[in-house]
């Protein structure tokens, strides 16, 4: 008989550089007031100059072409496939094929970073950098420029250096606070780690004004908690305090939180989510051809009519049509299945709590069809519960 050993290759710095330069090029631009302005048409060529930057770093360090077989991948190159096939009909102009060729890469270079998942937390630590590090421009533009930084709709703080919407500031404070809290949970980071990065990143969730991402971190938090909270004593203690806290605080300060939720809205505004269902019901009813509904409209800006979709299963379903949400449902399907049957490690609850995240910004926000934080959130929780490597060597 013989040993089994793990063959995982060493994870060269550069894997993390690669990471970051792929989460700036899923930065989006909005129409802020910067500190110093500069025009959109920069900033893509940033953006792209940096993803195919991710990936010559990818290939130089994988010059084999070494690859990870995995459901989440596959199912990604089946997105990216019918993307390009749709977007070829050119029906949303020739920026979808620009935006195809973006996915493409995006998608390539993930293949290429997936030789170096690993049964271990480096890729959790290669993203809460990332996150960190554009939660850090934002702060540096609250600091530098309040009056810039809250210049989003209804006083709302965005990105003064980069211009990064509401809804991206938030969603990058509440992943970064439910990993480092998480990975202190499961001793991967300190204590003082864990205060230094969740306490800032809160309070820019909370200038934010961004409910869903409030929502998603605390269901996903639960969920994570409630997985291993059968095994993990610290965790059990954890969530017993929070859910204490929680409730406490909405006794006394329920006013004030119930200000922050309604963000200054009226209850017409609030039924209509912000007038998302407007655009939405619009985009149901419009009349479309059988080749629209299985392959959609290609890739597009998440708009319809001129308006923003604000949700990832109608910005599929326009895009992609229904080839998209199906391709979509398995994603998230596929991780959520498989992280639950996975025994409880600090893996599996991680991998949890960025699918949960997802499901639940999903409702609300875009990116689960196309090169977003969200399919590199997703992307990690692949790594956690990827089978390890292993290979049999003669004794």
């Amino acid at each position: 008989m013989s040993d089994a050993v793990s063959a995982a290759p060493r994870v060269p710095r550069l894997v993390g550089l690669a990471w970051g330069f792929l989460l700036v090029n899923t930065l989006g631009f909005n129409a802020s007031t910067l500190i110093i302005p500069f025009p959109h048409a920069l900033g893509q060529v940033v953006t792209m100059g940096l993803l195919l930057a991710a990936f010559a770093i990818a290939l130089v360090l994988n010059p084999r072409i070494r690859l990870r077989p995995s459901v989440y991948l596959v199912l990604l190159t089946l997105l990216a496939l019918v993307a390009t096939a749709s977007s070829l009909r050119l029906e949303s102009g020739l920026g979808s094929l620009l935006r195809c060729f973006r996915l493409l890469v995006f998608v390539a270079t993930l293949w290429l970073l997936s030789v170096w998942w690993r049964a271990d937390l480096r890729f959790v630590r290669f993203h809460l950098r990332a996150l960190v590090a554009v939660l850090s421009t934002v702060l540096a533009g609250l600091a530098i420029s309040p009056g810039a930084a809250f210049s989003g709709p209804d006083g709302r703080l965005v990105g003064a250096l980069w211009p990064i919407a509401a809804p991206q500031v938030g969603m990058y404070g509440a992943v970064a606070i439910g990993l480092s809290v998480l990975m202190w949970l499961h001793r991967g980071l300190d204590g003082r780690s864990a205060l230094v990065i969740s306490v800032p990143a809160a309070v820019l969730l909370l200038l934010s004004h961004t409910r869903t991402a409030m929502l998603g971190l605390v269901v996903a938090l639960l969920a994570a908690g409630l997985s291993s909270v059968f095994t993990e004593g610290r965790v059990r203690r954890f969530l017993g305090t929070a859910l204490g806290l929680g409730a406490t605080g909405a006794v006394l300060f329920g006013a004030a939180v119930q200000t922050w939720l309604l963000r200054g809205q009226d209850s017409q505004q609030l039924a209509s989510l912000t007038g998302r269902a407007n655009v939405w019901d619009a985009l149901l009813s419009r009349d479309r051809s059988v080749d629209e509904l299985v392959m959609g409209v290609g890739l597009t800006d998440k708009s319809f009519d001129g308006l923003p979709i604000d949700s990832a299963w109608l910005s599929a379903y326009n895009e992609l049509g229904w080839s998209g949400v199906v391709i979509v449902v398995l994603v998230l399907g596929s991780l959520l299945v498989t992280a639950a049957l996975k025994p409880p490690s600090p893996q599996r609850t991680i991998a949890i709590f960025l699918v949960v995240y997802s499901c639940v910004a999903s409702y609300t926000e875009v990116g689960l069809s196309d090169a977003s934080p969200y399919l590199l959130n997703l992307f990690v929780a692949a790594a956690l519960i990827a089978v390890p490597i292993r290979q049999r060597t003669p004794l």
